[in-house]
Protein backbone atom coordinates (compact mmCIF):
# COMPACT_ATOMS: atom_id res chain seq x y z
CA UNK A 1 0.00 0.00 0.00
CA UNK A 2 1.24 3.09 -0.86
CA UNK A 3 2.26 5.67 1.79
CA UNK A 4 -0.17 7.62 1.22
CA UNK A 5 -0.73 10.53 4.45
CA UNK A 6 -3.46 11.69 2.90
CA UNK A 7 -5.53 9.15 1.15
CA UNK A 8 -8.75 9.05 3.92
CA UNK A 9 -8.97 12.56 4.09
CA UNK A 10 -12.42 13.60 4.47
CA UNK A 11 -13.86 10.27 5.29
CA UNK A 12 -14.76 9.14 8.54
CA UNK A 13 -14.19 6.04 10.34
CA UNK A 14 -16.36 4.41 13.83
CA UNK A 15 -13.83 2.21 15.61
CA UNK A 16 -15.18 0.13 18.69
CA UNK A 17 -12.61 -0.95 21.38
CA UNK A 18 -10.55 2.25 20.35
CA UNK A 19 -9.96 2.81 23.80
CA UNK A 20 -6.53 0.26 23.89
CA UNK A 21 -4.61 -2.19 22.03
CA UNK A 22 -5.24 -3.05 18.38
CA UNK A 23 -8.46 -0.43 18.30
CA UNK A 24 -6.17 2.66 19.54
CA UNK A 25 -3.53 1.87 16.80
CA UNK A 26 -6.07 1.81 14.46
CA UNK A 27 -7.53 4.93 15.63
CA UNK A 28 -4.16 6.59 15.17
CA UNK A 29 -3.37 4.99 11.85
CA UNK A 30 -6.62 5.95 10.18
CA UNK A 31 -5.98 9.68 11.95
CA UNK A 32 -2.37 9.70 10.35
CA UNK A 33 -4.05 9.19 7.40
CA UNK A 34 -6.53 11.84 7.47
CA UNK A 35 -9.96 10.19 8.72
CA UNK A 36 -11.93 12.03 11.01
CA UNK A 37 -12.00 8.95 13.76
CA UNK A 38 -15.51 8.55 15.69
CA UNK A 39 -13.59 6.12 18.93
CA UNK A 40 -15.85 4.29 21.23
CA UNK A 41 -15.17 2.30 24.37
CA UNK A 42 -16.53 2.07 27.94
CA UNK A 43 -13.49 3.49 29.87
CA UNK A 44 -13.69 7.70 29.76
CA UNK A 45 -10.36 7.84 30.36
CA UNK A 46 -8.74 5.76 27.62
CA UNK A 47 -11.37 7.90 24.93
CA UNK A 48 -9.83 11.30 26.64
CA UNK A 49 -6.08 10.29 26.28
CA UNK A 50 -7.30 8.91 22.76
CA UNK A 51 -8.64 12.10 21.76
CA UNK A 52 -5.78 14.46 23.48
CA UNK A 53 -3.53 12.38 20.62
CA UNK A 54 -5.74 12.47 17.72
CA UNK A 55 -8.36 15.02 18.50
CA UNK A 56 -10.63 12.21 17.61
CA UNK A 57 -15.33 11.90 18.69
CA UNK A 58 -15.58 10.08 21.72
CA UNK A 59 -18.72 7.99 22.82
CA UNK A 60 -18.49 5.82 25.84
CA UNK A 61 -20.88 2.57 25.75
CA UNK A 62 -20.97 -0.64 27.05
CA UNK A 63 -21.83 -2.40 23.96
CA UNK A 64 -23.08 -5.45 25.53
CA UNK A 65 -26.04 -3.43 26.32
CA UNK A 66 -27.89 -3.70 22.67
CA UNK A 67 -29.82 -0.56 23.24
CA UNK A 68 -26.88 1.18 24.09
CA UNK A 69 -24.86 -0.41 21.13
CA UNK A 70 -27.69 0.83 18.78
CA UNK A 71 -27.55 4.33 20.61
CA UNK A 72 -24.54 4.61 20.12
CA UNK A 73 -24.37 4.21 16.53
CA UNK A 74 -27.06 6.36 16.15
CA UNK A 75 -25.10 8.76 17.59
CA UNK A 76 -22.42 8.03 15.29
CA UNK A 77 -24.37 9.04 12.44
CA UNK A 78 -23.42 8.15 8.83
CA UNK A 79 -19.95 7.05 8.31
CA UNK A 80 -17.60 5.98 5.66
CA UNK A 81 -16.20 3.00 7.37
CA UNK A 82 -16.69 0.96 10.70
CA UNK A 83 -14.18 -1.31 12.47
CA UNK A 84 -15.77 -4.03 14.64
CA UNK A 85 -13.08 -4.09 17.11
CA UNK A 86 -14.52 -5.00 20.53
CA UNK A 87 -14.04 -8.14 21.93
CA UNK A 88 -14.11 -9.92 25.29
CA UNK A 89 -12.96 -13.03 26.82
CA UNK A 90 -14.04 -15.18 30.06
CA UNK A 91 -11.84 -18.47 29.73
CA UNK A 92 -13.19 -21.26 30.71
CA UNK A 93 -13.30 -25.25 29.30
CA UNK A 94 -16.43 -26.73 27.88
CA UNK A 95 -17.02 -28.33 31.00
CA UNK A 96 -16.45 -25.23 33.51
CA UNK A 97 -18.15 -22.39 30.87
CA UNK A 98 -21.02 -20.83 32.36
CA UNK A 99 -23.99 -19.40 31.32
CA UNK A 100 -22.52 -15.61 32.07
CA UNK A 101 -19.23 -15.82 30.68
CA UNK A 102 -20.97 -17.22 27.52
CA UNK A 103 -23.49 -14.59 27.60
CA UNK A 104 -21.04 -11.73 28.03
CA UNK A 105 -18.27 -13.26 24.97
CA UNK A 106 -21.03 -13.64 22.65
CA UNK A 107 -23.01 -10.15 23.47
CA UNK A 108 -20.26 -8.77 22.74
CA UNK A 109 -17.98 -10.63 19.92
CA UNK A 110 -21.12 -11.27 17.72
CA UNK A 111 -24.06 -9.71 18.45
CA UNK A 112 -22.92 -5.86 19.10
CA UNK A 113 -20.99 -6.16 15.94
CA UNK A 114 -24.20 -7.42 14.05
CA UNK A 115 -26.03 -4.46 15.41
CA UNK A 116 -23.24 -2.07 15.06
CA UNK A 117 -23.09 -3.34 11.03
CA UNK A 118 -26.69 -3.20 10.75
CA UNK A 119 -27.14 0.64 12.29
CA UNK A 120 -23.76 1.53 9.59
CA UNK A 121 -25.28 -0.42 6.67
CA UNK A 122 -28.72 0.78 6.88
CA UNK A 123 -26.94 4.37 7.23
CA UNK A 124 -25.16 3.50 4.44
CA UNK A 125 -27.37 2.29 2.45
CA UNK A 126 -30.08 5.48 2.90
CA UNK A 127 -27.59 8.26 1.60
CA UNK A 128 -26.59 6.27 -1.22
CA UNK A 129 -24.16 3.29 -0.50
CA UNK A 130 -20.77 2.76 -0.50
CA UNK A 131 -18.29 2.14 2.52
CA UNK A 132 -17.04 -0.49 4.14
CA UNK A 133 -16.90 -2.69 7.41
CA UNK A 134 -13.87 -4.56 9.06
CA UNK A 135 -14.33 -7.26 11.71
CA UNK A 136 -11.72 -7.94 13.97
CA UNK A 137 -11.68 -12.02 14.46
CA UNK A 138 -8.91 -14.74 15.74
CA UNK A 139 -7.13 -17.36 14.81
CA UNK A 140 -9.05 -19.07 17.61
CA UNK A 141 -11.97 -19.28 15.12
CA UNK A 142 -9.27 -22.00 13.02
CA UNK A 143 -7.42 -23.71 16.09
CA UNK A 144 -8.51 -25.74 18.68
CA UNK A 145 -7.21 -23.50 21.71
CA UNK A 146 -7.92 -25.18 25.29
CA UNK A 147 -10.41 -23.18 27.37
CA UNK A 148 -11.42 -20.75 24.69
CA UNK A 149 -14.82 -22.48 23.54
CA UNK A 150 -17.29 -19.33 24.06
CA UNK A 151 -14.25 -17.02 22.47
CA UNK A 152 -13.43 -19.45 19.37
CA UNK A 153 -17.20 -19.87 19.07
CA UNK A 154 -17.80 -16.03 18.83
CA UNK A 155 -14.83 -15.21 16.52
CA UNK A 156 -15.76 -18.21 13.82
CA UNK A 157 -19.34 -17.17 14.08
CA UNK A 158 -18.19 -13.89 13.01
CA UNK A 159 -16.16 -15.14 10.07
CA UNK A 160 -19.70 -16.79 8.61
CA UNK A 161 -21.47 -13.54 9.61
CA UNK A 162 -18.73 -11.56 8.00
CA UNK A 163 -19.37 -13.55 4.68
CA UNK A 164 -23.20 -13.39 4.66
CA UNK A 165 -22.81 -9.11 5.50
CA UNK A 166 -20.64 -9.27 2.55
CA UNK A 167 -22.97 -11.09 0.52
CA UNK A 168 -25.73 -9.45 1.18
CA UNK A 169 -24.17 -5.69 0.74
CA UNK A 170 -22.28 -5.89 -2.27
CA UNK A 171 -24.95 -4.52 -4.01
CA UNK A 172 -25.37 -1.13 -2.14
CA UNK A 173 -21.35 -0.97 -2.91
CA UNK A 174 -20.41 -1.59 0.53
CA UNK A 175 -17.55 -4.06 1.17
CA UNK A 176 -17.11 -6.66 4.55
CA UNK A 177 -14.10 -8.03 5.73
CA UNK A 178 -12.19 -9.66 8.45
CA UNK A 179 -8.96 -9.78 10.14
CA UNK A 180 -7.86 -12.90 11.96
CA UNK A 181 -5.02 -11.58 14.35
CA UNK A 182 -2.86 -14.27 15.52
CA UNK A 183 -1.49 -13.41 19.82
CA UNK A 184 -1.18 -9.56 19.96
CA UNK A 185 1.59 -7.91 21.59
CA UNK A 186 -1.23 -5.38 23.57
CA UNK A 187 -0.33 -4.49 27.61
CA UNK A 188 -2.51 -7.35 28.51
CA UNK A 189 -1.37 -9.84 25.94
CA UNK A 190 2.77 -8.86 27.14
CA UNK A 191 1.95 -9.98 30.60
CA UNK A 192 0.70 -13.08 29.81
CA UNK A 193 2.77 -14.50 27.15
CA UNK A 194 5.96 -13.15 29.22
CA UNK A 195 7.12 -16.54 30.43
CA UNK A 196 8.79 -18.21 28.13
CA UNK A 197 7.75 -21.87 29.30
CA UNK A 198 3.95 -20.66 27.98
CA UNK A 199 5.15 -18.43 25.11
CA UNK A 200 7.91 -20.68 23.59
CA UNK A 201 5.90 -23.43 22.33
CA UNK A 202 3.75 -21.13 20.10
CA UNK A 203 6.48 -18.55 18.97
CA UNK A 204 7.91 -21.70 17.32
CA UNK A 205 4.79 -22.47 15.18
CA UNK A 206 4.69 -18.94 13.89
CA UNK A 207 6.87 -19.26 10.93
CA UNK A 208 8.16 -15.53 10.81
CA UNK A 209 9.64 -15.70 14.37
CA UNK A 210 7.20 -13.52 16.16
CA UNK A 211 3.74 -12.77 17.62
CA UNK A 212 2.50 -9.75 16.22
CA UNK A 213 2.36 -6.35 17.24
CA UNK A 214 -0.46 -4.22 17.62
CA UNK A 215 0.92 -1.83 14.42
CA UNK A 216 0.77 -5.08 12.48
CA UNK A 217 -3.48 -5.42 12.80
CA UNK A 218 -3.39 -1.44 12.47
CA UNK A 219 -1.67 -1.22 9.23
CA UNK A 220 -3.49 -4.54 8.01
CA UNK A 221 -6.66 -3.41 9.00
CA UNK A 222 -6.09 0.52 6.96
CA UNK A 223 -5.04 -1.62 3.70
CA UNK A 224 -8.34 -3.62 3.71
CA UNK A 225 -10.15 -0.07 4.06
CA UNK A 226 -8.14 2.11 1.25
CA UNK A 227 -9.42 2.00 -2.38
CA UNK A 228 -6.16 0.04 -3.45
CA UNK A 229 -8.53 -2.90 -1.95
CA UNK A 230 -11.73 -1.97 -3.92
CA UNK A 231 -12.23 -5.82 -5.10
CA UNK A 232 -11.75 -7.49 -2.06
CA UNK A 233 -14.98 -8.24 -0.14
CA UNK A 234 -16.16 -11.41 2.23
CA UNK A 235 -12.24 -12.72 2.69
CA UNK A 236 -10.87 -13.23 6.29
CA UNK A 237 -7.14 -12.38 6.16
CA UNK A 238 -4.97 -13.86 8.95
CA UNK A 239 -2.16 -11.82 10.84
CA UNK A 240 -0.35 -14.68 11.80
CA UNK A 241 3.16 -15.07 10.75
CA UNK A 242 2.17 -17.99 8.73
CA UNK A 243 0.79 -20.04 12.05
CA UNK A 244 -2.14 -21.12 9.95
CA UNK A 245 0.00 -22.29 7.25
CA UNK A 246 1.88 -25.27 9.28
Amino acid sequence: MPDNLSEFENKSVIITGAGKGIGRATAIEMAKRGAKVIAMARTQSDLDSLKEDIGCVTIKVDLSNNEAARSAMKKAGTSDYLINNAGTNVPASLLEMTEEGYETVMGINLRAVLICSQEFARARVACGGGGSILNVTSIAGHRGFKEHICYAASKAGLEGATRVMAAELGEYGIRVNAVAPTITMTDLAALAWSEPAKSEPMMVRHPIGRFAEVEDVATTIVMLLSDNASMVTGTVLPIDGGFLAV
